[in-house]
């Protein structure tokens, strides 16, 4: 199928959650948002009732990948992932959470196997899943084990923050701050940037990303003086990837590299933890960054926020988020396909 004639694949995230209200929300002003399709992976009654709460008119329809793009402006596509409890908003239930996961693999089969662009997904409550024996950390991992159970080949994921005025990842995640400096390595930092290097390439048409590393203390150590970590973990890494060629500067200060004037010196922040990458980007752009893995072997984008069960099922969530993931996956798309046939060209 044409690469731009195919759906993308969204997730229903937790049901009891703002993922539905959101979906609803962008079909039904699909047009003036000029989205691109989507097939919704969910419970078809879930939605409808979601629908009906809202006060929203969205026709339902049953489709496959083949049949998303033609259906989607008359009604919303939906491949059916039947909920084993009725979703109650505002109330998480983990009976639900083998379907929650189901959505998730069926997307992530769907665009491995190319009938879908890509895998957007609407948030889930970690804490809802691991009551249910989830044994991964978050949606990164379990969609890198799903890459990988895939294809055969071990895949290292990387979150990347993307905003209309800063993009950002960081090295280390979900651990705790105090474990940072020890699960810190060059190695771990060298890694990381090649993979968002290659992937502003590949996905986002930036042939020679510049690349900014920050440090991980104040004042990137004050060398030495407020700690080691920077010029013997960091430095060694930027020094390596200079060697490979890659445009990459640092390590930076923190607390001056995201004003105005330093983002425009680069296309991407390489972070060390968690908090000191998506504070900056949420602060940017709260409303419309979009959460990208990369390194995978197909195109993951996610609203960059939680599940907001207080929000759910009153209509008072903003759909922003799930409309810039949704457009950003498409953009994405278009662009590997014409980076890989310009790469095709090249060879001939």
């Amino acid at each position: 199928m044409n690469g731009h004639r195919r759906a993308l694949a969204l997730t229903m995230g937790d049901p009891a959650g703002i993922g539905p209200d959101l979906a609803l929300a962008a079909w039904t002003h699909r047009g003036q948002l000029e989205l691109p399709a989507f097939l919704m992976i969910a419970d078809p009654a879930m939605l409808a009732e979601r629908a009906q709460l809202l006060g929203l008119d969205v026709p339902l329809v049953e489709a496959t990948a083949e049949s998303a793009v033609a259906k989607f402006d008359s009604a919303l596509p939906v491949l059916p992932v039947e909920l084993a409890r009725p979703a109650v908003p505002r109330h998480p239930d983990s009976g639900n959470a083998e379907a929650i996961i189901e959505a998730i693999r069926v997307a992530v089969e769907l665009t491995t196997a190319a009938r879908t662009r890509a895998v957007v997904t609407n948030p889930i409550a970690k804490s809802v899943l691991y009551a249910s024996g989830f044994g991964f950390p978050g949606h990164t991992e379990y969609l890198a084990h799903l890459a990988s159970e895939n294809t055969g080949h071990a895949v290292t994921p990387v979150m990347l923050l993307s905003g209309p005025s800063l993009r950002v990842a960081p090295v280390t995640i979900h651990i705790p701050l105090r474990q940072v400096p020890d699960a810190l390595t060059t190695g771990a930092i060298v890694e990381t940037t090649r993979i968002v290097a290659h992937d502003l390439g590949r996905r986002f048409g930036l042939t020679r990303p510049r690349i900014a590393v920050s440090g991980l203390n104040p004042h990137a150590g004050e060398d030495g003086a407020l700690g080691r970590e920077d010029g013997e973990v960091i430095l060694p890494a930027i020094a390596l990837l200079k060697a490979e060629g890659l445009d990459v500067t640092g390590p930076l200060p923190a607390d001056t590299m995201f004003h105005a004037e330093a983002r425009a010196g680069y296309d991407a922040a390489i972070c060390m933890y968690h908090d000191q990458a998506l504070i900056p980007a949420k602060t940017l752009g709260f409303h419309d960054s979009v959460n990208v893995t990369l390194g995978l072997p197909f195109i993951r984008t996610s609203p960059d926020h939680g599940t907001a069960f207080s929000l759910a099922g009153k209509g008072e969530a903003r759909a922003d988020s799930l409309v810039a993931a949704l457009k950003l996956a498409a953009r994405m798309a278009n662009t590997e396909i014409e980076t890989a046939t310009l790469q095709a060209l090249s060879r001939v």
